[in-house]
């Protein structure tokens, strides 16, 4: 059946999609399709930061992948949550706003891709943001998401602050500023308390206009192409398949995961691939699903001499009481935090030019994020390094669209990200034995005081460590006449063919320098500015 014909048919309401349909449909001149495979973003604790510990396993709202198994992790399948529901995986993470380092969009230019250096992004960081505070040079103030601070200091946090301190690392207020090493507290996707999702930032505002149309539970099942141009989206929705056309160009925005899935059901990818599946070639392109990036974490954890941690607030009726009502009448407390209240950007290898790993700091600890929490007093430290060397894929299993793909990460594959990790762990211990942390120590938990040697602590990665939720890299932006493996172009436009474009962290040449969903909604911004200049309608 025939869902219709627009200019834009969008595959996927995320954290790119919601921006493009919000943009592309500002004018009123073009009609917008947008296709969701998720239910709408009503389940409740989507909203609520601490929610995340509700979403994190829940079907409802998440895709809940799981890896192939993995040679660098002992052969574990490592889970990998994304979002299924208006906002993508911005309606279940864990609420950080960091864009990376200037470095990582001037290496970007640097290979080729022009018009993405750190000076040509920054104004799109600055339009997509809200921030009630910081240095106008480098943050918006009428931007639709925003980049809330944590106002209410933790005795935690401020020892791990100081401890740093002592380390040399310096205090860093805003990491999001001109200089992003240091350590300070995180910069939330939060308003008023609440979660600050694409689907509520740009989507909700839209939802009204009559040239946009909103379907969810719309699973698209592949392209349809007019000889090399992508004319269609196959979708389907509430047990029919129904087909939508797209005037100007189709937009996948469905993630590292489920954008080179797509292709390469609808035949595009590389040959062998294919042929495996008897799928007609439309474009060969070897990159689609290569160069799987992520930041893989390993979660240092200590007991806490002092019962001032999340653990002890949820272990104690009242306190949990406390903490919900403290919400209820004030959108304040833990509950408007969410887990990960203290970052650290911080040098751990030597010779490191730019900090190289990243810590995530939580009041709490779990045995893996979203987990219930200990019983004891504890915290957690996941260190993760920056910028992997390990590279990975993403690859059809079968010609069956609702099959999820293979995911293979292959963590740990580089010494280079081995010792990177086992440096960042070390540098955990260090802090943890500062002046002013060590008193709030009672015990290292994890990986425990007998792991001493990079063998020891490598093999905890392996046996503990898990995804930090960011795969990317997966359509890469390059020329394909230098780079083979290019999906895209600097305009985001699929390489061999017309009328389609990748919008996600897919297109990432080389994994940015922290979590990844600011970056995906500026990636849209700056993308909508170049679809609609192909129109001949620049805003």
């Amino acid at each position: 059946m025939s869902a219709g014909t627009f200019d834009y048919v969008i595959v996927g309401a995320g954290s790119a999609g919601c921006v493009l349909a919000n943009r592309l449909s500002s004018d009123g001149r073009h009609t917008v399709l947008l296709l969701e495979a998720g239910p709408p973003d009503s389940y409740p604790w989507i909203h609520i930061p601490i929610g995340y510990a509700k979403t994190m396993f829940n079907p409802r709202v998440n895709w809940c992948f799981q890896t192939e198994p993995e040679p660098g992790m002992n052969g574990r399948r490592i889970y990998w949550p994304r979002g299924k529901t208006l906002g993508g995986s911005s309606s279940i993470n864990g609420l950080i706003s960091i864009r990376g380092q200037r470095q990582d969009y001037d290496r970007w230019a640097a290979e080729g891709n022009a018009g993405w250096s750190y000076a040509d992004v920054l104004p799109y960081f600055r339009r997509l943001e809200h921030a009630p505070a910081g240095d106008p040079a480098f943050h918006g103030m009428n931007g639709p998401i925003w980049c809330s601070p944590i106002r209410r200091k933790h005795e935690l946090i401020e020892a791990v602050i100081a401890g740093a301190v002592e380390l040399g690392i310096p205090r860093n207020d805003d990491f999001n500023g001109a200089n992003q090493e240091g350590a300070g507290y995180y910069q939330l996707s939060t308003r008023g308390g609440w979660r600050c999702s694409t689907a509520v930032a740009y989507l909700k505002p839209a939802r009204s206009r009559s040239n946009l149309r909103v379907e969810t539970h719309a699973r698209a099942t592949r392209l349809a192409f007019d000889g090399k141009r992508a004319d269609a989206v196959i979708y389907r929705h509430r047990g029919e398949e129904l087909t939508a056309h797209a005037r100007r160009e189709i937009l996948l925005c469905a993630g590292s995961l489920q954008s080179p899935q797509l292709l390469q059901l609808s035949g595009v990818g590389a040959p062998s691939l294919l042929r495996q599946f008897a799928i007609p070639m439309v474009h060969e392109l070897s990159g689609v699903g290569e160069n799987l990036q992520d930041h893989l974490q390993a979660r240092v954890i200590f007991e806490c001499t002092r019962p001032i941690t999340t653990n002890d607030d949820l272990k104690s009726w009242w306190r949990t009481m406390k903490m919900g009502l403290e919400y209820g009448l004030t959108r304040g407390g833990p509950m408007a935090i969410g887990i990960n209240q203290g970052g650290i950007f911080a040098r751990a290898a030597a010779g490191a030019a730019t900090p190289d790993v990243q810590f995530h700091v939580a009041t709490l600890s779990s045995d893996m994020a979203g987990s219930p929490t200990h019983t004891f007093s504890g915290f957690t430290m996941s260190v993760c390094q920056l910028r992997p060397e390990s590279r990975g894929h993403v690859r059809i299993r079968s010609i069956d669209p609702l099959e999820p793909p293979a995911m293979q990460p292959n963590y740990l594959s580089t010494a280079n990200d081995r010792s990177t990790l086992v440096a960042g762990i070390r540098l955990a211990r260090k802090l943890a034995a500062t002046r002013a942390l060590a008193p709030y120590v009672k015990s290292e938990y994890r990986p425990g005081p007998a792991a001493r040697s990079d063998d020891e602590l490598i093999e905890f990665a392996k046996n503990t460590g898990g995804t930090i939720f960011h795969p990317s890299g997966t359509c890469k932006m390059g020329d394909i006449g230098h780079d083979s493996m290019a999906v895209v172009d600097s305009e985001l436009r699929v390489h061999g063919v017309s009328a389609l474009r990748v919008v996600d962290c897919s297109v990432m040449p080389t994994l940015v320098s922290g979590n990844t969903n600011v970056p995906a909604v500026m990636i849209a911004e700056k993308a909508a500015d170049h679809i609609l200049a192909a129109a001949g309608t620049p805003r």
